[in-house]
């Protein structure tokens, strides 16, 4: 025998938006180079009528940009390695490898950051970006969403030390065939979720990558 719903309770096929939302207070607990906001909100139930009072603390980062650089002709693709806080604070190894990556400043695009930071921290010009995916890094905490391209190179000559002294960075460029980086993110050596999910993207792409970009 088949229930029906209780009377009020959501349906499947239906959507909640913005406007099921409404917001009771919101303040900044600390601003410095990124934000932390608390807010406390309110929002509509699957089972219908509204929620209590919700705290959410929020960290604001502004949107970024990855991009994976990729030279078609020579199957090879460029990863930096540079020092990381998060995993040093959890005794990892704080170096890792990752794609070429930053924050969207005002009044610039996602394609102007990948071509900015192309340069800044590979040596890198880019001549063709195509759109991987877009995506919130940790919806539950953060307000980051990251804009992941594919980012076609040449790489002779990439490599070596790269970096913005003014920011701190220190920057080393790997060139890897297309084969060494699948194996490194096969043995887990790859461990940064948008480096993961540009390599698995190239992956599952890598023919029709092949015959679009090469020469």
């Amino acid at each position: 025998m088949c229930v029906g719903m209780p009377a009020g309770v959501f349906n499947s096929m239906e959507t909640f938006s913005q406007k099921d939302v409404e917001l009771l207070e919101a303040k900044t607990v600390y601003d410095g180079y990124f934000q932390i906001k608390t807010l406390s909100l309110k929002h509509r139930l699957f089972a219908g009528g509204w929620s209590q009072t919700v705290t959410r603390e929020l960290f604001e980062r502004g949107d970024a940009v990855g991009v994976l650089l990729y030279d078609a002709d020579a199957d090879q693709l460029a990863l930096v390695e540079q020092f990381r806080i998060g995993p040093y604070v959890r005794k990892d190894n704080p170096w890792l490898l990752e794609l070429v990556a930053g924050i969207v400043e005002m009044n610039e695009s996602p394609q102007q950051v990948a071509e900015r930071e192309s340069v800044e921290e590979a040596g890198c010009i880019i001549q063709a970006l195509e759109p991987i995916a877009g995506y919130y890094a940790s919806p539950g905490a953060c307000s980051e969403y990251l804009n992941l391209f594919c980012g076609k190179v040449c790489m002779d000559g990439v490599g070596g030390l790269h970096g913005l002294e003014h920011e701190a960075e220190d920057i080393r460029v790997h060139v890897l065939s297309f084969e060494e980086a699948i194996k490194k993110l096969s043995q887990g050596h790859i461990k940064n979720a948008l480096t993961i999910i540009a390599l698995q993207w190239l992956q599952l792409n890598h023919d029709w990558m092949q015959e679009k970009w090469r020469a």
